[in-house]
């Protein structure tokens, strides 16, 4: 289901550094008033300063570094995550109530967005059963102690609804200090890494990124959706649930 031309979301940029706890209400504030008739669909793209979330499922075996950086208690499900400069975190305040109440193809279209995304340059993301996110293979690294190809996680995808209006969204790893995420297990996920583009090698920018993602919505969620996007959910469609 394709919304009308007219409501497109409203894409914003957020310049600097946004604090976490008040991004967070102004999310609140937004959703609550796209329930409500009162506002567009919103998109939001900004970078946190450097922090970890808990979810309502975090082990504390996985803050490796509790004093690193603050520690938010995200009221999310999900395990420990970062947030840092040089991520792109993407905050999609999209209102189902128009776009088809499914959840599961929802989160599998959100997916797909970085799917699209990392495409435009060059990179497979995919999709693992048993693990949220979207990863790239590492044929570089040496394999697993079983053999099997160790891969790296490049972006992290969550969403949680109220009303059927979504909130947070998804993150992708574009030049961030990779050091930050030793602090934490991120996700809970041990035998795996984290990775980014520019770690792979590509000399991208935070705008080559979000002029990126913009197409990327356009071929999964606008008017020009390609007729092969999945509609049916497959894969992993899991809830990350980022803060």
């Amino acid at each position: 289901m394709s919304p009308h031309p007219q409501h497109r979301p409203e894409w914003r940029i957020l310049p600097g550094l946004s604090d976490y706890a008040e991004t967070l209400a102004a999310m609140e504030t937004t959703v609550a008033a796209i329930s409500r008739g009162d506002a567009p669909e919103a998109i939001w793209l900004l970078e946190h300063p450097p922090l970890y979330t808990a979810g309502t499922s975090a082990n504390p075996a996985d803050l490796t570094a509790p004093d690193r950086f603050p520690v938010h208690a995200a009221g999310r499900g999900g395990q420990y995550t970062y947030h840092g400069p040089g991520q792109r975190v993407v905050y999609a305040m999209l209102d189902l109530n128009r776009r088809g109440r499914d959840v599961r193809c929802f989160v599998h279209q959100m997916e797909e967005w970085v799917i699209a995304t990392l495409a435009e340059f060059g990179i497979r993301g995919e999709r693992r059963q048993g693990r949220v996110g979207v990863w790239v293979t590492r044929p570089d690294k040496p394999p697993l102690p079983d053999g099997s190809p160790r891969e790296d996680k490049i972006a992290a995808i969550g969403i949680k609804l109220r009303r059927w209006v979504s909130f947070h969204g998804l993150s992708i790893n574009v030049e961030p200090d990779l050091s930050h995420f030793e602090g934490i297990v991120p996700c809970g996920i041990r035998d795996h890494g984290v990775t980014s583009l520019v770690d792979l090698g590509l000399p991208v920018t935070m705008e080559d990124v979000d002029l990126a993602l913009l197409r990327g919505f356009e071929i999964v969620f606008g008017e020009q959706a390609r007729p092969d996007t999945p509609t049916a959910c497959a894969g992993n469609a899991s809830c990350e649930k980022l803060p």
